[in-house]
């Protein structure tokens, strides 16, 4: 089979023809060239306004990249016409194969794209014998038209929460549709502040907020005063990893001041290496862990007494309605507060003063999935580490919305997978 019999069956346009296919060098390398030319009697269509002139005339034959076949790049070499438009003047003619002045087709922009999404853009630019700068204009061509043709009318829960990136020095707030039947990147904007959050629901727009029925964040004050402002009639529901972590981090400080202090006293450090076995749940550790684990248990340490406590509040999320759940948190309060160990104590004031928020996860029915916002944030912070030559806040952002936000993808006239 002819290599333009293919190219007829799979890529057609109209009022084109394929003329003939040479193995050529291009850059320094192979690659299949196959000659385009335009019907005879068609007339070009002007590339600003989409009418149909006669030709002024034409330019130099241009290289336009299209899928590879056989380890060989593909080239379309076509010398474009310029159209005598009654309305623009002398305008280059538009092409169906690309847009504007790109010298790649949109078949091998989308192409790439769906690689780019299963490997890291330096890969799929290695194996396809092409530019990382190539790799990102096709992401980028296909975020953009997912953006534009996502639909955002069934939103009804959202997940609020930030990342550090590019080593910690800044971070990107990110916005997730938690729903069962959806869920992926809704919007993310540089930085953590007030400004950030308001300029996602001044973009969703009232009607869409009016819609939103539940709203999933941390316990960060001035996104809680934003999401009741903006989002008044969803239930604003703490998350449970945020939760959690702050009592991972008081028994941190808890068992490094402990380690300085038998350190200093003379006393058997049995703390050391055992970080992890007190951060970590009992489920989650080795064979090893558990025999170790047990061995510092039956200590009279402090750090031990702060992993109990956790320990015993876990029990908060098995109770099935708020009004019980109510009562045992006052009560683990109380205990923890008549104890000496002072972060436990402000873990304790803590979720005394976002007991309402708290209390809502119950309130909400077990609807919300609780481990939805740390799992795509996981996907977040991967897509991060496999950001080679990323080096803005806005390419960072794209390959994100490329990854997370399950857009849909432009339409081309076949598909290769």
């Amino acid at each position: 089979m002819l290599i333009k019999t293919l190219l007829n069956r799979i890529e057609r346009f109209k009022s084109y023809v394929y003329e003939d296919t040479r193995l050529e060098k291009v850059g320094g390398l192979f690659a299949l060239v196959v000659s385009v030319l335009p019907r005879k009697n068609s007339k070009p269509i002007c590339g600003v306004c989409g009418q149909k002139g006669s030709i002024y005339d034409t330019q130099e034959a241009r290289l336009y990249e299209y899928v590879p076949l056989w380890g060989f790049q593909v080239f379309f070499r076509y010398a474009p016409r310029r159209v005598a438009c009654s309305i623009d003047g002398a305008k280059v003619e538009r092409v169906p194969w690309a847009t504007g002045k790109d010298q790649m087709t949109s078949t091998y922009k989308v192409f790439l794209a769906w690689w780019a999404k299963r490997l890291c853009w330096k890969e799929t630019a290695e194996i396809f014998k092409t530019s990382w700068q190539s790799v990102f204009r096709a992401v980028k061509s296909a975020v953009e038209y997912g953006l534009a043709h996502r639909d955002l009318n069934h939103v009804e829960q959202i997940g609020v929460d930030e990342i550090a990136v590019f080593r910690g020095h800044k971070y990107l707030t990110l916005v997730y549709q938690l729903d069962p039947h959806s869920r992926r990147l809704l919007w993310s904007g540089p930085e953590r502040k007030v400004k950030t959050l308001l300029r996602f629901f001044h973009q969703f727009g009232k009607e869409r907020c009016s819609r939103l029925k539940y709203v999933c964040s941390d316990m960060w004050v001035p996104y809680l005063k934003v999401i009741k402002k903006k989002a008044p009639l969803a239930l604003n529901i703490l998350d449970r990893f945020h939760i959690m972590k702050k009592f991972n981090e008081a028994i941190d400080e808890v068992r490094r001041q402990e380690v300085r202090r038998l350190k200093e006293s003379g006393e058997e450090n049995i703390l050391i290496r055992g970080r992890w076995l007190l951060l970590k749940r009992a489920a989650n550790l080795t064979e090893k862990q558990v025999v170790r684990l047990g061995y510092l248990l039956k200590s009279n340490l402090t750090s031990v007494r702060a992993y109990l406590m956790r320990e015993d509040f876990q029990r908060f999320w098995e109770y099935k309605t708020p009004a019980w759940a109510d009562k045992f948190l006052e009560d683990w309060m109380r205990r923890t507060m008549r104890s000496k160990i002072v972060p436990m104590k402000k873990v304790a004031k803590m979720l005394g003063s976002h007991k309402g928020l708290i209390l809502n996860w119950f309130r909400a029915g077990g609807k919300l999935s609780s481990g939805a916002v740390e799992g795509l944030n996981l996907k977040a912070k991967l897509t991060t580490r496999k950001a080679y030559g990323f080096r803005s806040m806005e390419n960072l952002q794209i390959a994100l919305y490329h990854t997370l936000g399950n857009l849909p993808e432009p339409q081309t006239t076949h598909r290769f997978w």
